[in-house]
């Protein structure tokens, strides 16, 4: 399913983001940029190999809303833009400014290094309720868009590993059902 906006393909695309054919990922991260877990992260981790880790440990730490990068590794992703997103706590607590500040600065990340094609998967999908990720993400997105100077993106890929962000999806993007 996509749309185009502000002249890019925006699509919401259902999968595994390890797999999506795009120049870079996002990387819905920890703090620490471990790899930990059964999530987004941990897939990614054990996807690109055990050359991520190494690149993780040597940049540290990154804190929410703000972005870090490596190499790709075994993905066929050519980047990956760890960006730590917030935890839920009721909507009244900055979540949805660190939340955009996720795809901003992940936009500004891919935007840079001249990427064309960008993969999201749902940010802070463990705690924020998917209907409100959506909407945020489109906004942030469009924002972006709208605001940007000349960039290479060309195509940006919402990713739904499961229902509820797909219908979510569906809801928020306009063309998309």
């Amino acid at each position: 399913m996509l749309t185009r906006q502000h002249g890019v393909t925006i699509e919401l695309w259902r999968g595994d983001i390890t797999r999506l054919q795009v120049d870079a990922i996002v990387n819905a991260a920890n703090p620490g940029l471990r790899g930990a877990g059964g999530g987004v992260d941990g897939a990614i981790h054990r996807a690109a190999g055990p050359g991520m880790l190494q690149a993780c440990l040597a940049l540290g730490f990154c804190p929410a809303g703000q972005v870090r990068v490596t190499p790709g590794f075994q993905l066929p992703a050519r980047f990956v833009l760890h960006t730590v997103g917030p935890v839920w706590r009721g909507g009244d607590d900055g979540e949805a400014e660190v939340l955009a500040a996720c795809y901003r600065h992940s936009l500004d990340e891919a935007a840079a290094r001249g990427v064309g094609s960008l993969g999201f998967p749902s940010m802070s999908a463990g705690s924020y309720p998917a209907l409100a990720a959506m909407h945020v993400a489109w906004q942030a997105i469009n924002q972006w868009l709208a605001a940007a100077p000349p960039h290479s993106l060309q195509r940006i890929v919402l990713v739904a590993g499961d229902d509820s962000v797909w219908q979510a999806g569906c809801r928020v993007m306009p063309g998309i059902s």
